[in-house]
């Protein structure tokens, strides 16, 4: 179950993390045909780009605005979706395959992801080998070169608190 506090508790915990992010599973184990859950995601933390071969997946913004960004497999840029807010979609789904990342643009977002089980980690193969590593000064450009697109897209810049 999702409640306010629920997600209000899981927005605190991502504050907390060196990541900047935290997750709340629905289903029940790891090896669920389906995994559903809810990923508080704060504006600075980095979703190395990477693609699940295995696997389509759906987005559903619950609080905030993201931006979904999908790759080709040298990491140009393929598309921009704008997720949340009033001026992003409700809902996206990608296909399996998709070389992504997604950057979130407010405190406080969350939001809600679907895909086919069991759970597999994303394997070094998957991982974009043309994206910075996590923890590093690239990796946080990263990030802020994605907040000014979404902000381009939107006509307005992305709020940081």
């Amino acid at each position: 179950m999702l409640t306010p506090a629920v997600l209000d508790t899981l927005s605190d915990a991502a504050r907390a993390s060196p990541r900047h992010r935290s997750h709340h599973n629905l289903h029940a184990s790891l090896e669920a045909p389906i995994q559903r859950l809810a990923i508080a995601m704060e504006p600075e933390t980095y979703v190395r780009p990477h693609r699940h071969p295995q696997t389509w997946e759906l987005l559903i913004p619950l609080r905030g605005r993201f931006l979904f960004t999908a790759f080709d497999e040298h990491g140009a840029v393929r598309s921009r979706q704008l997720l949340g807010g009033a001026d992003g979609l409700a809902a996206f789904e990608f296909e399996a395959g998709t070389w992504h990342t997604v950057t979130a643009l407010e405190p406080g977002s969350v939001i809600f992801e679907v895909k086919e089980g069991p759970y597999v980690p994303v394997p070094a193969s998957d991982l974009a080998a043309w994206s910075p590593s996590e923890g590093t000064a690239q990796a946080a450009q990263f990030v802020a070169e994605h907040r000014a697109a979404a902000g381009a897209l939107s006509g307005a810049a992305p709020r940081t608190a």
